[in-house]
């Protein structure tokens, strides 16, 4: 009788060791910009929110995953994703060449545009801004950062880039007219507009993007469940209920 309830309480205890090692596996940190809305920030009580934030939740959910959102500079998100401080980004990254020669990227999700934003009173013209000594904001480490460096020496276009470590910082400058104009995807354009007194002046030459999640190389699984996941979440009604929710524009 002793012979079986210790073999009894070993095989409990090896269950319970292997539920225990599976439910570590099951967790997941999501690497995002916290300053980045209407996609990802935090709250007033310091708690991740946003549109890629709550459709994260979402997926993870779907996909029997445990998710946690980790702030993470957004100029080193890939370098923390491929160095595993984090699992995945679902943070309003563009799919770009450059970036997939490093990670892979899910389905596209949003599709986005860049453009300048300049205080409600300003005069000045994209010609301007691009042509005329001015100084325009950008956040580090995006695509629009690195094609308005590109273009401005292929171009000869004459202006100075700022570098700010997000979007609403380069707004707050702008603001306190620091710089000239600010250059930035356009739903954080849309939520700034709708908050300070700024405006939307308008596109300036770069082509649409997309939005996708995006994942180390070797995570093919992982990869192939949030895309599933993520193709589920978009025929949903609580995908619409999101968009509605964050005031984005199709």
């Amino acid at each position: 009788m002793i012979r079986k309830h210790l073999l009894l309480v070993t095989s409990l205890t090896i269950m319970l060791l292997c539920s225990s090692l599976h439910a570590a596996e099951k967790k997941i940190i999501n690497g995002i910009d916290a300053n980045f809305p209407p996609f990802a920030y935090m709250d007033k009580k310091g708690v991740p929110s946003g549109f890629d934030v709550e459709a994260m939740n979402w997926i993870a959910q779907q996909i029997g995953m445990e998710v946690t959102h980790q702030p993470i500079e957004w100029d080193g998100i890939i370098t923390s994703l491929l160095t595993k401080k984090i699992d995945i980004i679902a943070s309003g990254m563009s799919i770009t060449e450059e970036r997939a020669k490093k990670v892979n990227f899910t389905i596209p999700y949003w599709v986005i545009k860049q453009v300048m934003v300049t205080k409600k009173d300003s005069p000045v013209t994209i010609e301007e801004l691009l042509h005329s000594h001015k100084i325009i904001g950008v956040q580090q480490g995006t695509s629009e950062a690195k094609w308005l460096k590109e273009q401005a020496t292929k171009q000869g276009w004459n202006f100075t880039l700022r570098y700010y470590s997000s979007s609403p910082l380069a707004i707050e400058d702008l603001l306190n007219g620091r710089i000239d104009a600010a250059a930035m995807d356009d739903a954080p354009a849309q939520d700034a507009a709708s908050k300070k007194a700024v405006q939307i002046l308008g596109t300036f030459g770069m082509e649409e993007e997309e939005f996708g999640y995006a994942v180390r190389k070797d995570e093919t699984e992982l990869l192939q469940q949030v895309n599933t996941a993520l193709e589920k979440l978009m025929a949903s009604p609580y995908w619409e209920e999101l968009i509605a929710k964050y005031e984005l524009k199709k």
